[in-house]
Formats: structure tokens, sequence, C-alpha cells
């Protein structure tokens, strides 16, 4: 993992009395996480959890037979990317073009763009990056006529003779973009293939909006989708309206992955077909959402354990104004909120180099912009001026772009390395 890029004040929680340094160079510093050598909140990530992630989930798609995209929406982060990438992905995920310039400066040579491109700037662009770099390729979704309508015009208007590589996409009635109906879909990938501006290589999907964390619903909601995607595939594949030498047939959140798997392992289709899994949060999981997801898919996959929590944001207790009551150095600015308040989970007094496990009884109740409330029984362990407290992660996308860098830690806390993001 390339590591070189340079930390200086300008980063957030980097020491404003510290000598600019590159991120590989950060172990010769003999920093940790709990000797407050960095300024607090910061956001940290656990070596050990990440390699743990990276592998776990390659070795899931290697098993189930299909190959793996990871959304690079997740992270923006190039470290992160060229990680997945060493550890046998496929290609990456992204969802707008700029973040596909990151993912193809990083290296990056398969691309999955899982939205619409519409914009002529951002047609535009990505016919660079192609022209560019003869060795890429990148498929985008279309789900509309009218879509397709501005391609054509777009490739009219620029006199462009090849054409972009689409997926079309399937959507799920009250959801997300997608066509909704087999007729629909039909239609779209008729004119698909008959477009000089195009060329259909497969079909897309998303199930994560109907997913809800019940196996019962899950399970039924995400195999109707499955069952009508797979009418799309086959009714494409008997108008022979497929162009590519294989057929990709693409899906995958990070909540219910194992049950989009008979659509990407489809049977029966008559040219060869490559199914992709974009499961992104996976590579540093959390401690909330995804985390109650994951304990389903354990169960219906039989698995003793699965991914492991990889993402905290550490914060400093500031004040204890009331009994029962703390303020954190952390707020909106810092960490996750948009699906549920952060998770404490590690507390280390003052002056002390090993965290415990925060008393059950400990919850964030409420963030301020630079403030987290921390509610605790005033009986209890009543958390004092200057200790930490490590706070997990519901949603590691939105803990991702609040941070420019990340740092890397050992299980003892030692800082070793760190990540950079693009958004």
């Amino acid at each position: 993992m390339n590591t070189d890029f340079t930390l200086d004040h300008g980063y957030k929680s980097f020491p404003l009395n510290a000598t600019p340094c590159l991120a590989s160079e950060l172990p010769a510093k003999g920093w940790n996480l709990l000797a407050n050598d960095l300024a607090f909140p910061l956001a940290v990530i656990s070596r050990a959890a990440l390699a743990h992630n990276v592998a776990w989930m390659q070795a899931y798609a290697q098993r189930k037979g299909v190959a793996l995209a990871p959304h690079g929406k997740t992270t923006m982060s190039p470290e992160l990317f060229r990680l997945q990438l060493a550890g046998g992905a496929w290609g990456m995920s992204f969802a707008t073009v700029y973040q596909v310039a990151v993912g193809v400066d990083a290296g990056v040579r398969r691309i999955i763009i899982a939205n619409q491109v519409v914009c002529d700037v951002d047609l535009d662009g990505l016919s660079t990056l192609l022209a560019r770099h003869a060795d890429l390729r990148v498929w985008f979704l279309v789900d509309s006529l009218a879509q397709l309508a501005l391609i054509e015009d777009w490739a009219g208007r620029r006199a462009a003779t090849k054409p972009f590589e689409v997926l079309l996409e399937m959507g799920i009635p009250g959801q997300r973009t997608g066509c909704r109906t087999l007729a629909e879909a039909l239609q779209l990938a008729q004119a698909l293939a008959a477009s000089a501006a195009v060329r259909l290589d497969g079909i897309e999907c998303y199930e994560g909006g109907v997913a809800q964390c019940d196996s019962e619903h899950d399970a039924r909601e995400v195999t109707a989708l499955v069952r009508r995607v797979t009418e799309v595939v086959r009714a494409c594949e008997r108008e022979n309206l497929f162009e590519g030498d294989e057929v990709l047939v693409t899906a995958g959140g990070s909540a219910v992955f194992d049950l989009v798997l008979p659509l990407l392992r489809l049977q029966g289709v008559s040219r060869p077909l490559l199914g992709v899994l974009r499961s992104g949060c996976y590579i540093t999981h959390d401690h909330g959402n995804y985390a109650r997801f994951l304990v389903q898919l354990e169960k219906r996959e039989g698995l003793d354990s699965s991914l492991r929590p990889a993402l905290e944001v550490w914060a400093m207790v500031q004040s204890v104004p009331e009994p029962g009551l703390a303020l954190l150095t952390c707020g909106r600015r810092d960490i996750s909120y948009d699906l549920e308040m952060p998770i404490p989970q590690h507390h280390a007094a003052r002056g002390e180099l090993q965290a415990k496990a925060v008393p059950a009884d400990w919850k964030i109740s409420a963030l301020n912009d630079q403030h987290a409330y921390l509610r605790f029984d005033p009986t209890g362990l009543t958390p004092a001026v200057g200790d930490r407290v490590g706070l997990g992660i519901s949603h590691p996308c939105t803990t991702f772009d609040k941070w420019r860098w990340l740092p890397l830690v050992e299980d003892d806390g030692s800082i070793t390395g760190a990540v950079s993001t693009r958004f």
C-alpha cells in the first residue's frame, strides 16, 4: 500500500508543532493514540481489522464464484483502493466521474459507475479518461430512453466514434433509479443495442433499498428483485441484445450481499456471464447498522464470524457540567450521525495507555457541530475531564468524508501509517 503523501498542520488533528512528514514516516515518530500525541477528535483505522476485512471479503467472493468491485465512494482513499486491488479485487465501483478519476489515478483499470451519467461535462471527462488510458474500461448505468437521448445528442455534437460501455439498470418501485418493469427494460435494451453511442454489456441492480435487517423480509424482497432482473437478462439474451464477449451482471450493497448471489451466478445463458459484487462498507465495517445486518447474514450462511469493525473516532472529555452528562470533543463535523448516534466503545482515563470497554449505560444522546453529549449513570463509572472515549460508528461512508487523513493504529495504540481521502 503506497503511503507516500505529506502530512502537515493543514490536516485536521495533525499536531501544529510537529514537523511535516510523509505518512510512511509515521512509524518513526513513535506516536500512540492514547499518549495524546495527536489532537482529538481523531478518526483511526485498526490495521489488523482492516487486513482481516479485505481478506475475508475477497475470500468470500472467491468462494461464491463471483468477482468483487468494491464501492470506492465509501472511503475515497487511494491507499485503500490499492489495498483492495492488491487483495484480489477485480475492479472498483464509483458513483461519479470525479470519483472515477481518483480511482484511475490510483491505478484502477476496471470501473463500474453504479449511477447514471447525464451531463456533457461528465461525458467529456469520461471520454478523456478512456482516451488517455488504453487499458481502462468503464461501464455506467442507463435506465431511460431520455438518458440515452442525452448521450446520443452528446455523441453527435462531439462527433464521438467510440461507444460507451453501459449496463441497463433495473430498479424497484418507490425506490431509487432503474427501470421498473420488464417491458420498460426490454424497450430500453432494444434501443441501447441499436444505438451507435453505447454498447450494452449487461444488467445492474441495487437491492439495499428494500433491506430492513429482517431475514424473512429481506430474503423475500431481494429474491423478488433477483427474479425480475433474471427475467430481463434472459429476455435480452433471447433477442441477442448484449454486445460484449460476456454478460456483466452486477449487484450488491454492504448489507444483504449474500441474497443477490443467485443473480450473479445465473446459469443457462448462452454466453459467459460475469457476476460482480459491489459491496463497499465491508472494508471498515461498523458498530451499528452494518453490524446488525451482518449478524443476519452470518445466521443465513452458518458463519461463526465475519467482518470486524475497524473504524473509530476518539474524542476527549472536555467538560462534565452536571451529574450524568459529559461533553466530548467530537461532533457532526467529525463522525457519522445520518443513521444513528455514535456508539461508545472504549474508555481510557487520563494518563492511561490501555483502553477498556465502556459501561453499557454510556450513550451518545446528541451531537452539535463540535460536541457530543455522553450520558451515563452518575452512580457508576464517571468520565472525567481529560479522559478519552472511543466512539463506534454506524455507516462508515459519512465518517470518511469528514477526514482528509486517518491514522492506522496497531492493537497497542501505536500509529504506524495513514491513509488519505479525496472527497
